[in-house]
C-alpha cells in the first residue's frame, strides 16, 4: 500500500497551544483502503489535528498538508440545525458535497435508525438522534476520504457496530477513514494508528 498515492499527506506538523507543545514533527499519510485512528490523551490535540488536515485551520501551526481527493469532515458537534427536519438538514451539506434527492436521504436516515423521523423538527430529537442525522451524511457521501472527530459519541451499541461496518465497507471500496476515538474498532480489518504525544516523548 506504501506505493499508492495518498489521499492526504502531511509532514512536519507542529502545534503549540497556551505555551504547551501538543505535537511536533508529525507526519501522516492516508491511502485508499486505510482506516486510521488518531489516539492520544485528552488535550493531546486530536481535534486540532483533524481540523488542520481538513483545511479548517489555516494558521497557527507549522508543516505542510497535501490533499489529492475530496474529503468529508464531520466534527465532534453535529452540524444539525434545530429548526430544520432531518430531511431538510441532509438535503444540502455545507461542506459542498451537493444536494441529495428524497429517496437517497430516506435510505440514509433508515440506515442510521431514523426511519419515521424524516420530517420531525430536529430540535425535538435527542442528542443521540442528532448524531445519527449527522452520521447519515456518510451514507450520502461521494468523497473518498472521511475525517471524523469522535464519531461514536452518543451512539448506542448497535449504532456503533453499524458505523464500524460502514467504515470497513468504505475502505474496501477504495475509500479511507481517519478518525478520533477513545475506543478501538471491533472489526476484522487492519486499523492503523497515529498516536499523539509519542513523537514528543521519543
Amino acid at each position: 500500500m506504501a506505493d499508492v498515492e495518498p489521499l492526504l499527506s502531511a509532514s512536519g506538523l507542529a502545534l503549540e497551544r497556551g505555551g504547551r507543545q501538543l505535537f511536533s514533527g508529525l507526519s501522516v499519510a492516508v491511502r485508499p483502503g486505510q482506516l486510521v485512528q488518531v489516539e492520544g490523551a485528552n488535550g493531546a490535540g486530536k481535534t486540532s489535528l483533524l481540523r488542520i488536515l481538513a483545511g479548517l485551520s489555516r494558521h497557527g501551526f507549522e508543516g505542510r498538508v497535501t490533499r489529492s481527493a475530496p474529503l468529508l469532515f464531520l466534527g465532534h458537534h453535529p452540524a444539525v440545525k434545530g429548526l430544520l427536519t432531518p430531511r431538510e438538514n441532509l438535503r444540502w451539506h455545507p461542506a459542498g458535497e451537493g444536494s441529495h434527492d428524497d429517496s437517497a436521504i430516506e435510505a440514509a436516515l433508515a440506515a442510521v435508525g431514523l426511519y419515521g423521523y424524516e420530517d420531525v423538527p430536529a430540535h425535538s430529537l435527542s442528542a443521540g438522534q442528532h448524531r445519527r442525522v449527522n452520521l447519515a451524511r456518510l451514507y450520502l457521501s461521494t468523497s473518498p476520504l472521511w475525517l471524523l472527530d469522535e464519531p461514536f459519541t452518543a451512539i448506542d451499541r448497535d449504532g456503533v457496530a453499524a458505523l464500524q461496518a460502514l467504515f470497513v465497507s468504505h475502505a474496501e471500496r477504495g475509500g479511507a477513514v481517519l478518525f478520533t476515538s477513545h475506543q478501538p474498532l471491533a472489526v476484522s480489518y487492519r486499523v492503523d494508528a497515529v498516536v499523539l504525544g509519542a513523537e514528543l516523548a521519543a
